[in-house]
């Protein structure tokens, strides 16, 4: 198992990680000291608590905003899939088309004129 020592906000702290995951923790540790130094910025005094609980405050709202985010893209993605599941869908028939116009081994057995095949494998 790693371990990483890391200070924020002035104080050293040793963290236990998975093997290899040691970096990340190093990263995940200077978006926390990056908030510390900008609440202590704002000014006041802050108990380590308060100046923890307003770090996982400003931590939790990007996370928060990021996930509406994805929701955003997720359901803009989400209205396109109607049209591009057609797309999909008619390429699919196609595909079928040619492959049941095809014998066994990818040797032809008739080949419809226009492009109209019926679709393999329907009924």
């Amino acid at each position: 198992m790693g371990q990483v020592t890391v200070r924020v906000n002035g104080y050293g702290h040793t963290i236990g990680c998975k093997d290899g995951e040691e970096a990340h923790v190093l990263e995940l540790v200077s978006r926390i000291e990056a908030k510390t130094k900008l609440i202590r910025s704002m000014g006041g005094q802050f108990s380590e608590s308060r100046m923890l609980l307003h770090v996982a405050l400003l931590l939790a709202d990007e996370a928060s905003d990021m996930q509406m985010e994805m929701a955003r893209l997720s359901a803009n993605a989400a209205a396109a899939d109607p049209r591009l599941a057609d797309r999909l869908t008619r390429i699919a028939e196609r595909i079928e088309g040619i492959a049941g116009a095809l014998g066994p081994g990818g040797t032809q057995v008739s080949a419809p004129v226009g492009g109209d095949a019926p679709a393999a494998g329907r009924g």
